[in-house]
């Protein structure tokens, strides 16, 4: 893998058929436009249709307490996902598609096929229509939707999805997105039917007691894709993005029938299991990103065998703590420029080394090949860049 090393030289010679130079027709910015157009088109209708749902229910003044007090939780849960993302984070615009996915497509979709369900029920007589589409069609429909949007991220931008963290923190916001809408049409008609009672009632269960509600369910899609992201078994990413469809739905149905028991049932629910599933799931987040550093020091180690990093920068890639204080150091050494050189080293080394992975597992993309070499490149410029003269 080094300049010199024959080890490296099939991957060269796959990489000369690959050309770096602009296409010179106007079809990519075309494909471009058309994308960006057809994406922009439809979160705008489904933003005008949601905002036609609140309209229909709640009074605007209404609307916006309740818009103000749904944005409370996702200032817990938005940084909890993105402080799981640190090592190699995902695109700006693919975290804001997916919160808005959660909070306009998926919230319409489901919206509408509950309603639907829920009056096919009541029209078929059914013993208790509401009870059954909460714990039985919500969780199904609401899951569905909410997965498609981590799915369809997979399909779509293949080369940003490495693994079960980046299919938990695609779920995440989607799942926080999703919350956000809905909680505003919960608070709203908590207030509109109880006032300030009903509404510190709602907000006390939906916005503390469970503001990960959501976004734990689907977070169990998001590691079944994971999975599946990384196996070459066709059986084994059927299994696991199945199984953590199924597991969402189960999940969200207990949550959702603890919540119409009563006061008493869904307390003993919540702390029985709900609180220690919750805690498990903080602990589970904790080691996946103590995991990843081990990871990458694993997969970049390779690369300092072969003369494209030091082990000592290995070392400090493969930490959090290390890779903050190199950040500094670099600061220190050549200002804001230096230290932007060294956030995209250490960005395109973790790039590197979840490739690599791939690369081992058999699951990385046609163009891998001709991938790693611009990723060292990439390295090898930027640690000119901030290695080059100190400030005076």
């Amino acid at each position: 893998m080094s300049p010199g090393d024959p080890a490296g030289e099939l991957e060269r010679l796959e990489a000369r058929e690959w050309s770096r130079e602009p296409n010179p027709t106007w079809r990519p910015m075309l494909r471009r436009i058309l994308t960006i157009g057809v994406a922009a088109t439809l979160l705008l209708v489904a933003l005008l249709i949601l905002l036609g749902i609140i309209g229909a229910q709640l009074e605007a003044r209404v609307a916006v307490l309740a818009g103000l007090m749904a944005l409370i939780p996702l200032v817990i849960i938005v940084p909890t996902y993105l402080w799981l993302d640190r090592y190699e984070a995902e695109p700006v615009r693919y975290l804001v598609a997916a919160f808005l996915w959660g909070a306009l497509i998926a919230v319409v979709g489901a919206f509408w096929l509950n309603t639907l369900g829920l009056t096919l029920l009541v029209e078929a007589h059914w013993v208790d229509p509401f009870a059954t589409g909460a714990v039985y069609l919500a969780p199904i429909t609401e899951e569905t939707l909410k997965g498609l949007g981590i799915f369809l991220l997979y399909l779509l931008r293949r080369h940003e999805f490495d693994g079960i963290i980046d299919g938990i923190v695609y779920a995440g916001l989607i799942g926080a997105g999703f919350a956000f809408s809905e909680n505003i049409l919960y608070l709203g008609q908590a207030y509109t039917e109880m006032g300030n009672e009903g509404l510190t009632a709602t907000f006390i269960v939906r916005g503390l007691m469970g503001p990960f509600g959501h976004p734990l369910f689907t977070s169990l899609i998001g590691i079944g894709i994971g999975i599946a992201v990384s196996t070459r078994s066709a059986t084994v990413r059927t299994v696991a993005i199945i199984g953590g469809w199924v597991s969402a739905v189960l999940l969200h149905g207990g949550w959702n029938l603890s919540a119409i028991a009563g006061i008493e049932g869904f307390l003993t629910a919540y702390i029985t299991y709900q609180v220690p599933l919750f805690i498990g799931f903080i602990v589970f987040l904790v080691w996946l990103r103590r995991r990843e550093g081990r990871l990458i020091g694993q997969y970049l180690s390779p690369y300092a065998d072969a003369g494209w990093l030091t082990h000592a920068e290995v070392g400090m890639l493969s930490h959090l703590g290390t890779r903050r204080a190199a950040r500094g150091w670099a600061r220190r050494r050549g200002g804001p420029a230096a230290q932007r050189s060294m956030d995209a080293f250490q960005d395109s080394a973790s790039d590197l080394a979840l490739l690599r992975s791939r690369l081992v597992h058999g699951t990385a993309e046609r163009d891998a090949a001709q991938r790693e070499l611009v990723l060292l490149e990439a390295i090898t410029a930027h640690r000119r860049d901030f290695i080059g003269t100190p400030v005076a």
